[in-house]
């Protein structure tokens, strides 16, 4: 897709591919290493951190979303946003498109801070995250439930071809140091979760009396503001 195909077709996919660079070029201004940034830099721009996430910063579980650690992750993440992005954007529109991203990220950012919280009380150290890569599976995930379901869409999708994709995405983060993986597993379950509710609406647009889609949303991003609560509480209490 072409740059004025994607301005008219999936402007919001331009918008975040965009969104990644102005941070990752706004760190270099800074004098940060775009392509081996620091722990304390990456925290001084955000980056998903249990001893701050988990108390008086909760607002990294959003911003990290934007920020990459070194020039490989931001360029396969600008890639996946631009190859699951221009698809999805034109499937579900703009705004759900936004949603599904935003939410799966939240959502994988969460289950990070609940294993990372696992692993502290292990005796194992606290790491950090960043990256869209939660937000990306989730669309992913979607895209593979409206194939496997036979929604009707636009484009013609391949469940073999996105199980491939987002099966390798998994098992590298088994199998490499430093993915986040919680953050991809949760991503793509937040993903399915939405695709489905989607489909459930293609299926009942004639009979329906209220989106499931915009209800799953809802019902999702107030039980992630429950589980930042619980979490937060465990954390104050061995603080």
């Amino acid at each position: 897709m072409k740059l004025d195909q994607l301005v008219r077709l999936a402007p919001v996919t331009l918008f975040l591919i965009i969104s990644f660079v102005i941070v990752a070029l706004w760190q270099t201004v800074a004098g940060v290493s775009l392509d081996s940034p620091n722990s304390d830099d990456l925290i001084h721009f955000g980056a998903n951190f249990l001893p701050l996430s988990l108390t008086i910063e909760p607002w990294r579980i959003v911003s990290s979303v934007f920020l990459h650690i070194g020039l490989i992750h931001l360029l396969f993440n600008a890639f996946a946003m631009y190859f699951f992005g221009q698809v999805a954007e034109q499937i579900l529109n703009s705004l759900r498109f936004f949603v599904v991203f935003m939410v799966s990220a939240i959502g994988g950012n969460l289950l990070n801070l609940f294993i990372t919280w696992q692993d502290v009380l292990a005796g194992g150290p606290v790491g950090l995250s960043a990256g869209a890569s939660g937000g990306i599976m989730g669309l992913g995930s979607a895209l593979f439930v409206l194939a496997a379901t036979k929604a009707r869409t636009p484009f013609i999708l391949s469940t073999k071809n996105l199980a491939m994709v987002m099966g390798v995405n998994v098992i590298m983060g088994f199998a490499v140091d430093g993915i986040d993986n919680a953050g991809h597993i949760g991503g793509l379950i937040v993903g399915a979760l939405l695709g489905l509710a989607f489909v459930a609406d293609l299926r009942m647009i004639k009979v329906r009396l209220v989106s499931l889609f915009w209800l799953s949303a809802a019902v999702l991003s107030l039980g992630f503001v429950g589980v930042w609560w619980v979490l937060q509480g465990w954390v104050l209490v061995l603080v």
